[in-house]
């Protein structure tokens, strides 16, 4: 960034999410001169510094369009700055304001899918719109064929479900299935204790992380869903450390080698 002040854009403290949401409305049309803090007001709004030099720079000639490629340019030099500056990073869906410094989970999931080269382990507790969330994912199984991924999911009954277990599980997997965007499958893990006709020991399968390589791991509230990963708010760290990725993937582990964990039929 320039310190010449006719060419500064101040971003500073301003979110990766808040400069490529203000970039696509700019793109899309939804913006246009004059700017300010509040016709800017994206999520969660825009510093009236920045707000400033998008108006200075508009009226010494920038269309929409190039002003939308210097916001989207400030929002991976944020980003690059976050990856350096720690290796614990806060993850972040929904509203947030302008000084926010976080990431956001879709960018961070398809991120860490598509950096994979050993291992992913996804956990969830639900998971919509399958063909959009893993889309990476199944992308990256296709291009590397020797990638080992696990996926361990909530298998529900309904309070008022009395079919038996096969059943329900029959319909769980012909419902991943039919997310499901590639031809190459993880392998798929639930926790038999979701089935349970007995409420007082029926369980939930709750947890919700990835983890790639057993160097990254990111634990999140956010499920496997369109709305999680992009409209709710959500909350989540990413952890760049060996040690933990490595304790919390030997967790999982050691409920598939004791059998608490069975594999979903078909999966």
């Amino acid at each position: 960034m320039s310190t010449d002040p006719e060419l500064r854009l101040s971003f500073e403290g301003v979110s990766s999410a808040t400069l490529r949401t203000l970039a696509a409305r700019l793109r899309g049309g939804q913006l246009g001169a004059p700017f300010n803090a509040f016709s800017l007001s994206g999520r969660g709004g825009c510093p009236a510094l920045l707000a400033a030099d998008l108006q200075r720079l508009a009226e010494e000639g920038l269309s929409s369009r190039h002003l939308a490629l210097l916001l989207d340019t400030a929002a991976q030099v944020v980003e690059a700055e976050l990856k350096q500056a720690s290796t614990v990073q806060l993850v972040w869906t929904g509203p947030e304001i302008a000084t926010s410094q976080s990431r956001d989970t879709a960018v961070v999931v398809d991120e860490l899918f598509s950096q994979a080269s050993e291992s992913v382990l996804v956990s969830t507790f639900a998971i919509q719109q399958g063909q959009r969330v893993f889309a990476a994912l199944a992308s990256r199984m296709q291009a590397v064929p020797s990638l080992k991924v696990r996926l361990f999911v909530h298998v529900p009954r309904g309070w008022s479900d009395t079919r038996e277990a096969p059943a329900i599980l029959r319909e769980s997997a012909e419902n991943l299935t039919a997310q499901w965007p590639g031809t190459t499958r993880p392998a798929v893990f639930y926790d038999p204790r979701t089935l349970s006709p007995d409420a007082a020991t029926r369980a939930s399968w709750h947890a919700k992380c990835v983890l790639v390589d057993d160097e990254v791991s990111f634990v999140t509230s956010a499920n496997f869903t369109e709305w999680a990963q992009q409209r709710n708010v959500e909350a989540g760290v990413l952890v760049r450390n060996t040690h933990f990725a490595k304790h919390l993937r030997a967790q999982f582990d050691a409920l598939v080698l004791a059998g608490i964990v069975s594999r979903l039929p078909g999966w």
